[in-house]
């Protein structure tokens, strides 16, 4: 795949890439320093990377602890459903429960695993109830005690 990648980007527009995936609040003017480029061309290059579809967006991470969601759980859920449109439905019911952080369809033992970000246990709790009335037949929990790393950024230079 690297290969691929490549010959579709060059090394400059890896280095923007990068640049804009820690820091994505820098002018065109500072990337442009980083990089050896003018500003209009660091402009057009960011332009052309997000029209192709490189950068899906951009966002501020915020602190969860400092607004309150003091308990991030890992949920592991299994669900005996198959058909492909209530499994839409199923996808479609999680997708829309702000508290997913994330939800990754697996292999092996469970179906899906969830990310949550919770207040409290009784934010989690509620949060139970309502995964048990979309069908789901097994919930296994896993409270993060402390984060060791968080990261969004990809490792695409070398």
């Amino acid at each position: 795949m690297e290969s691929f990648i490549s010959k579709i980007l060059d090394a400059i527009d890896l280095q923007i890439l990068d640049i804009l995936q820690q820091q994505a609040d820098l002018s065109n003017a500072e990337i442009a320093k980083r990089v050896n480029l003018s500003p209009p061309a660091v402009h057009a290059r960011i332009k052309r990377l997000d029209t192709e579809g490189y950068i899906q967006q951009k966002v501020a991470i915020l602190d969860p602890e400092k607004l309150g969601f003091d308990l991030l759980c890992f949920i592991f859920i299994s669900t005996n459903i198959h058909q492909a449109d209530e499994l839409q439905v199923l996808e479609n019911a999680l997708e829309a429960m702000p508290q997913i952080l994330e939800c990754q369809c697996l292999t092996g033992e469970y179906d899906y695993l969830l990310k949550v970000a919770n207040k409290d246990r009784k934010d989690l709790q509620s949060f139970i109830r309502k995964l048990n009335k979309l069908g789901i037949t097994k919930i296994q929990t896993s409270l993060a005690l402390r984060e060791v790393k968080s990261s969004t950024v990809l490792p695409i230079l070398p």
